[in-house]
């Protein structure tokens, strides 16, 4: 059984995203969502986004500073119905 996630992003899009097809950017990215980033991997911080409900998992241990509320959409899938400003 497959379990596939609302995604909210700035109030206005909104998406529905299976965890095991990849990343919470490609979902964005597929969803024709502007998202800036340098890296798919936790590296540089550039795609942090703030989680305003919900929660993810980080597939890869992200090495950029992540703070309390943001999350790294390139490297985390959700694991709940999530409401993001971006």
């Amino acid at each position: 059984m497959t379990t596939t996630f609302r995604v909210k992003v700035n109030g206005q899009h909104e998406l529905t995203v299976d965890p095991s097809e990849g990343t919470l950017l490609e979902a964005m990215e597929a969803a024709n969502i502007e998202t800036h980033y340098h890296c798919r991997d936790g590296f540089c911080g550039a795609c942090r986004t703030k989680v305003l409900s919900g929660d993810v998992y980080y597939i890869n241990e992200p090495l950029a500073f992540v703070r309390p509320g943001d999350c790294l959409p390139c490297c985390c899938v959700p694991t709940s119905d999530l409401d993001l400003d971006h």
